[in-house]
């Protein structure tokens, strides 16, 4: 498939002090194909510097356009995703977090299947191949792989990391989708009303992970965990 434009969603909350790297890191990949790159920023109603910081960053790299959107009050990641899905004009759009856990270069990798025409979603996998993964949390871990389990077993796909935030979309088939979930419980409510399309073509690629501590930053815990059980148990079996 001939793709010519990569839309690249960036949901932020409080990043300010480091979405500068991650922008830095979106300008400088290069990607297959001379394919094009679309930035989208969607501030979540931060109340740190987060818009003060983009909009220095657009002043100082004018040669590097970036769609600023922005929420009024804080909705969550999974509102933020939407909001970023409804801007998206490429051929195919991406999720990127604000923080430095994932790595741009690889948006390669995941575009490999979708340039081939053989993938419509590619799901980025810390659990497969031979890639760098920062060791951290096993109570994490386990729970990740838990709640791929659980939402493989509803899906009948054959994911190992259901839960990640590198997922690329072909554009139409996520504007497609009545998203419903405004924070964490995105991944599996996705997940499920992807695996729902009659005909969808899903792949899965290895990925690195750079994972950051509580100190660092990081902002995802164990109440987010059960409201993603609640979310794979709602979208698979009660709300269709």
């Amino acid at each position: 498939m001939e793709i010519h434009k990569l839309s690249i969603i960036v949901p932020a909350y409080n990043e300010g002090a480091t979405i500068h790297h991650i922008l830095d890191q979106l300008r400088e990949v290069e990607l297959l194909h001379n394919i094009e790159k679309e930035i989208i920023v969607v501030n979540d109603a931060s109340t740190d510097n987060t818009e003060e910081a983009v909009k220095q960053y657009q002043d100082s790299h004018p040669e590097f356009p970036i769609q600023y959107l922005k929420h009024d009050y804080n909705k969550g990641k999974g509102a933020a995703l939407h909001t970023g899905f409804q801007g998206a004009t490429g051929d195919f759009t991406i999720v990127q977090d604000a923080d430095l856990e994932y790595d741009p270069k690889e948006f390669n990798i995941l575009l490999a299947p979708a340039i081939k025409g053989v993938a419509d979603v590619v799901y980025g996998s810390r659990f497969m191949g031979g890639n760098p993964h920062r060791i951290l949390f096993f109570w994490h871990s386990i729970g990740n792989k838990f709640l791929t389990f659980l939402s493989n077993m509803f899906t009948n796909l054959n994911l190992t990391d259901m839960e990640t935030c590198y997922k690329l979309f072909r554009t139409d088939v996520i504007k497609s989708l009545h998203l419903k979930e405004n924070r964490f419980g995105f991944e599996p409510e996705v997940t499920a009303k992807v695996a729902r399309i009659p005909g969808i073509r899903i792949y899965e690629v290895g990925i690195s992970y750079y994972g950051r501590t509580f100190e660092e930053g990081k902002k995802i815990n164990w109440k987010d965990g059960f409201r993603a059980i609640y979310c794979i148990l709602k979208y698979n079996l009660f709300s269709k």
